[in-house]
């Protein structure tokens, strides 16, 4: 595992070129569209005193100070900030099956994009920003931090960084993550979710953070293309398999079982309490992400 960042000299001028591109794109995204929908679902821990002033028309009465009142005999009342000082990580799955995609992009590609407006979010709002990449081992650590510069940074790992490893261990990257965060955090779970036995690091987690799923998919992982004979090739393990994907038998069977895989996860998604953000990788990650922050608003404001 690595928890120094791949120094700027050694990074491409394509890949330099292509964060500036993103921050470019992503800041426009996140001024136009998700900056107040951010900081109206992520609230800050309490409130802090800030100072006291004189009172003023529309200031609630239960604000008085009544010491400060009886004193200068004129009421004033008592101003409060929001503590933010949140603390947003982005976990990013680095396993084989995100160097993957049949249409605009690999499900990394968006997994970064969606990473960098969440980032951007987060730093526009004065919140520090984390990263961990994992694969079937923990492969590179981010600490939280504020500031364009380290957001940056994140970015720049993200299209850069190469893992080890090609499998998968989301169940021991939560287990990182809950050991690692000593105080509550905002944790984005970005992965495809194949196969993974997560049940109970997940749920130890979620009792301790706010953690939002974020799925990653391809067209051709929700339903088997007619295209005949077909080797598919698993790209974690590297095992090739001869199918006939014309085969209506075979397509249906493909479909139960995807099926009853993203229903299990749904399920225990819900059970946990924890919310999921789906992408896909041949459509804008804006409505997704947009439908996620006024779901979360909407819900707050019924309680």
């Amino acid at each position: 595992m690595t928890t120094a960042s791949p120094r700027t000299a050694l990074v491409p001028p394509d890949v330099l070129r292509q964060v500036r591109l993103i921050e470019l794109r992503t800041r426009g995204l996140v001024n136009a569209l998700f900056a107040g929908e951010y900081r109206s679902v992520f609230k800050g821990q309490g409130m802090e005193f800030s100072e006291v002033r004189e009172y003023q028309a529309g200031d609630e009465v239960r604000n008085i100070d009544w010491n400060v009142t009886a004193r200068m005999r004129r009421p004033y009342v008592k101003r409060y900030i929001e503590e933010r000082e949140l603390t947003v990580v982005l976990a990013v799955d680095f396993s084989g099956s995100e160097w993957f995609g049949t249409r605009r992009r690999f499900k990394s590609e968006v997994a970064a994009e969606l990473a960098a407006v969440l980032a951007m979010s987060a730093i526009r709002n004065n919140d520090r920003v984390g990263a961990l990449f994992f694969s079937d081992r923990v492969e590179h650590v981010v600490p939280p931090r504020k500031g364009r510069r380290h957001a940056m940074r994140v970015l720049r790992d993200l299209l850069v960084f190469r893992p080890a490893g090609r499998g998968t261990d989301l169940a021991g990257a939560l287990e990182y993550l809950n050991k690692m965060l000593a105080h509550r955090a905002i944790i984005f779970v970005v992965s495809d979710f194949i196969g993974a036995e997560i049940e109970r690091p997940l749920k130890r987690l979620a009792q301790r953070h706010d953690v939002i799923a974020v799925t990653v998919e391809d067209p051709a992982e929700t339903a088997l293309p007619d295209v005949g004979l077909a080797r598919l090739i698993d790209p974690e393990t590297g095992a090739a398999l001869d199918v006939d994907t014309s085969n209506p038998a075979l397509r249906d069977a493909y479909d139960e079982r995807v099926t009853a895989e993203r229903d299990a996860r749904r399920h225990l998604l819900r059970r946990l309490a924890i919310d999921e953000v789906a992408v896909r990788t041949d459509a804008p990650i804006i409505e997704p992400l947009l439908r996620f922050f006024r779901t979360r608003e909407t819900r707050a404001w019924r309680r």
